[in-house]
């Protein structure tokens, strides 16, 4: 039977990037515009919180301790003991429209994070504007170099892979269309771009994703309340509904990585409301029979 909870009261303006640590057994998420880190135990209990100088996209652990962030104003490493970042590289310091996003580490240990717009809140689908073009995806090597993978993106969103490393999955939430690139897990490189699903006869759009240990993607429906699974081939395999509409993503973990974990957002975007008591909470749900894979940590 499959039950959703809330186990955190957040109350997060813009929550994002459940990480599952198994060797932590600790999740950690992030505040993206409240600038924050948090964690806690796969019961929700035990939260521990940390602040970051800048709007923040993403995360990852480092194999050495701290972690490696993706702030507005560019790639850093975080100490949690003392609470301050080093910088690492800022490959859009000449651009103050855009900002890093979500990011994930590959099963090389290296850091892939997209950028976006900075100007989301001024889109408006329903009279046809959109945000620039002017983000793109990045891979950060273990040797702190930066290598830029792809551009002409509005919003990134949703990286993860498949079990054998071969396709690597991307969103552009503006766009509504999640992507397939081929994958080259020796040297990080994408190719062949294509259409993997999309969202654009749906409520929402694809926000954060995760891959399960079958190979299957399961994405976070942002303003449409759902979660979604799609098959290897792109087919829509489950719709999970969910209790909060403005959902941000997802990520397998708990002891048996079989808790599906769900952060939310609190503040109102584009003009739609959010009316529901748990808005920017952090949900757990469980039943849902799949399990995930263990996400790595950062190398460098």
């Amino acid at each position: 039977m499959i039950e959703t909870r809330l186990i955190v009261d957040a109350n997060n303006h813009l929550g994002e990037g459940p990480l599952w640590d198994v060797k932590e057994q600790r999740l950690y998420w992030i505040d993206s515009t409240a600038a924050e880190i948090s964690s806690c135990r796969a019961d929700g209990s035990d939260i521990r919180r940390y602040f970051v100088p800048r709007h923040i996209g993403s995360m990852a652990l480092r194999e050495g301790g701290g972690a490696v962030v993706s702030l507005a104003n560019g790639l850093h490493f975080y100490d949690f003991d003392t609470q301050t970042v080093k910088f690492i590289a800022d490959p859009e310091s000449d651009d103050p429209e855009t900002r890093f996003n979500d990011g994930k580490v590959d099963r090389r240990g290296r850091f892939i994070a997209g950028t976006m717009a900075y100007d989301f809140d001024r889109y408006d689908a329903d009279r046809g504007q959109r945000p620039n073009r002017s983000g793109a995806l990045y891979r950060l090597d273990t040797n702190g170099s930066v290598t830029r993978l792809d551009g002409g993106i509005s919003c990134s969103n949703g990286p993860c892979w498949s079990p054998d490393n071969r396709t690597f999955y991307f969103t552009d939430s503006y766009d509504r269309q999640m992507y397939a690139y081929d994958y080259d897990i020796e040297t990080g490189a994408v190719a062949n771009r294509r259409v993997f699903a999309s969202a654009r006869d749906l409520a929402g759009t694809f926000d954060g994703a995760t891959v399960d240990a079958e190979g299957y993607l399961w994405s976070a429906l942002v303003f449409g309340g759902r979660i979604l699974r799609f098959a290897p081939d792109g087919k829509l395999d489950r719709v999970v509904e969910f209790p909060v509409r403005n959902l941000t993503s997802v990520m397998f973990g708990g002891p048996d990585l079989d808790i599906l974990f769900v952060t939310t957002m609190g503040r109102p975007m584009w003009g739609i409301p959010q009316k529901e008591r748990d808005k920017g909470g952090l949900f757990a749900i469980t039943g849902l029979g799949v399990q995930g894979l263990p996400e790595p940590r950062f190398a460098g």
